[in-house]
């Protein structure tokens, strides 16, 4: 078998239509990737700002510009250290997005059978905690800053705030968010299905096109989200207005409805992955159970 894939790889190398397309359509990829990553963010400007120089170097070279020349040269010459240190957030954004498959947020490729089982109940009974919380602190006019950990753990903004480590109850979420309470101003964590900390303090987002209008509870929202592949639920004090932030965008005006299913589906998976019976449908990737 090994053989017969070799021949046909071979086969394939040796007609030049066949690499050239290739070619061709990994660089396009590559474009293709680099501004989808970089469209609706500060990266986009900054890019811009690059190009401006790039052709201005280009020419400065044609019309023999010296001075003007070894100036943009040096400026190049550090380029790379200079993108890596500007873009570090979109570029480890887009790292954890190749390292991470989308297509199983909870990573229970791997896991057995009861081991996921016990995972996915412990989120879905989360999540129902959170909404029905979330919904009474929107009738008190309480804010509150939730953190749906994912695959990227968020040990350092743990550490900045109090560990709770305690299954999730609408009672226990809406104490902490309590506007008197100690820990009400920072966000809490939620860890594999519990609440794990909470009075957290999460890094605010430097994307200027934020809303002015929004407060820090929105920003640090935004900023959490820019840094890791968490999902950022906070609902405003001012108005009871819901929100989540997802990969450095804020979705707002969220019913509870609306909130349960990206919760869900950003969690868990789609619910089209389940049948009346509660049996997954994972096309393959997993054994079939059945939930008791």
């Amino acid at each position: 078998m090994s053989e017969t894939w070799s021949n046909i790889i071979a086969f394939l190398k040796s007609i030049d239509w066949f690499r050239d397309t290739l070619d061709i359509a990994l660089v396009a990829f590559v474009i293709y990737s680099i501004i989808k990553l970089v469209r609706d963010s500060r990266a986009e400007q900054l890019l811009k700002g690059i190009l401006i120089f790039g052709v201005a170097f280009l020419m400065a070279s044609l019309l023999d510009l010296k001075t003007i020349y070894y100036l943009l040269k040096a400026v190049f010459d550090y380029s790379l250290l200079v993108i890596i240190i500007i873009f570090q957030p979109e570029i480890r954004r887009a790292l954890e997005q190749v390292a991470h498959s989308r297509l199983s947020p909870l990573r229970l490729f791997g896991k057995g059978d009861e081991e996921a089982k016990l995972e996915i109940k412990r989120w879905q009974k989360a999540i129902s905690a959170a909404c029905s919380a979330i919904e009474s602190l929107q009738r008190q006019r309480m804010g509150a800053l939730i953190v749906f950990e994912r695959n990227t753990k968020l040990g350092e903004i743990i550490n900045s705030g109090t560990i709770i480590n305690a299954e999730a109850t609408p009672e226990l979420i809406g104490n902490i968010f309590f506007s008197k309470a100690p820990l009400h101003d920072g966000a809490m964590i939620l860890r594999d299905g519990i609440v794990y900390a909470a009075g957290c303090i999460l890094p605010l987002t430097d994307n200027q096109q934020v809303s002015r209008e929004l407060g820090t509870r929105h920003r640090a929202a935004v900023g959490m989200s820019e840094n890791s592949d968490s999902l950022v639920v906070v609902v405003s004090e001012e108005t009871g207005t819901v929100s989540m932030a997802v990969g450095g965008e804020l979705k707002r005006n969220y019913t509870m409805e609306a909130l349960r299913v990206a919760l869900e589906n950003g969690m868990i998976w789609d619910r089209s992955r389940w049948d009346k019976d509660g049996e997954i449908k994972a096309k393959g990737l997993f054994r079939r159970w059945k939930s008791k």
